[in-house]
């Protein structure tokens, strides 16, 4: 049982805001923003959230992040997203915003994300870190409810 509900919890943890419709406008944008990234700043978006999900109360006390880690990300944060929207997929966003306005480039901006935390995952230690739980299941239990 083990050996299922793992890699089914990270995959749902990994899909999580993926319900969300987008119109196809905001959907080629999102195609063209996630091709328009390299593997370094998809990394760096990562860290990005990462560092914004720091400040949240119940992780803060765990973190050891200071606010210029947080403004030197946002500053990085700013410049890819200025380029992405106004050098590499200027058509894309326009079109997006005419047919969907703000909520297009949410939806857009969703995959981007995704699309981060990807790349965060591949790595075998988180993988390994958030599968640990898997040894306080209790078995016997899992046995039972599914006999």
């Amino acid at each position: 049982m083990k050996n299922i509900l793992i890699p089914l919890l990270l995959s749902a943890l990994a899909m999580l805001p993926s319900y969300t419709f987008a119109s196809q406008e905001a959907q080629q944008l999102a195609v063209c923003l996630t091709d328009s990234l390299n593997g370094k700043e998809r990394k760096n978006l990562a860290k990005w959230i990462y560092l914004g999900m720091s400040t949240h109360s119940i992780i803060k006390p765990f973190s050891n992040v200071t606010e210029q880690d947080i403004d030197d990300t946002n500053r990085y944060v700013g410049a890819l997203v200025t380029r992405l929207l106004t050098e590499d997929c200027p058509k894309q966003a326009k079109a997006a915003i005419d047919v969907g306005g703000q909520g297009a480039m949410e939806n857009a901006f969703r995959l981007v994300g995704e699309v981060a935390m990807q790349e965060l995952m591949t790595e075998p230690s988180v993988g390994n870190a958030l599968g640990a739980f898997d040894k306080y299941l209790d078995q016997e239990k899992f046995d039972k409810a599914f006999q």
